[in-house]
């Protein structure tokens, strides 16, 4: 019975990350999602299956930004960031076979980056997870600061204000809702002049 239990949690938790893709924060949230749990393929450089230099190089030709399919050669594209100053769209780069780099990710933010792991797949992990903090190499920026502000920042949602009849804005509430006492209720509303 617990092994029935806990694997219809991990069911439901993985369907409920899934399902997180409608929200997608920005663009670059909204590529990665898309193929969140794609496998890892050696020289895989598709949806069909990733290996880590294609992954990152097919998020970004989405952008219209060209890497190339060597995580040695995307090491040396851009400009070296310091570990302290990553932000979303950084790649990030690890020594996991000895001989150099041979492992990219993107930094997503809050620690996180997102890579296809030879174990797992398109997959998202903290650097901070012992096997990656002793892996860590470097950071790469690839996107200039007008790139990262449209695809990696999230957008402001601005207030829906219509106008009424005496084309004066007016800001969507809701209806303030009676209490028992059978007393109006008027909601107080700051209005500043524009």
């Amino acid at each position: 019975m617990k092994k029935a239990s806990l694997f219809v949690l991990a069911l439901f938790l993985s369907f409920s990350f899934m399902v997180g893709s409608a929200s997608a924060a920005t663009e670059l949230d909204a590529k990665i999602e898309k193929v969140m749990g794609v496998r890892y393929l050696a020289a895989g450089t598709t949806p069909k299956g990733f290996d880590c230099s294609g992954f990152t190089r097919y998020i970004f030709a989405q952008f219209d930004i060209d890497l190339s399919h060597s995580s040695r050669t995307q090491a040396i594209t851009g400009e070296k960031v310091a570990k302290s100053d990553l932000r979303a769209g950084d790649l990030v780069f690890f020594e996991t076979g000895g001989a150099g780099i041979s492992h990219v990710g993107i930094y997503v933010g809050d620690g996180y980056f997102i890579h296809s792991a030879s174990s797992s797949g398109v997959t998202k992990n903290k650097l901070s997870e012992k096997y990656y903090a002793k892996r860590y190499v470097t950071a790469r920026r690839i996107m200039s600061d007008k790139a990262y502000a449209t695809i990696a920042t999230e957008k402001e949602e601005k207030p829906v204000v219509k106008k009424d009849n005496t084309d004066k804005p007016k800001v969507d509430q809701e209806e303030p809702q009676s209490n028992d006492d059978d007393q109006d209720t008027v909601p107080v509303v700051d209005q500043e002049e524009s």
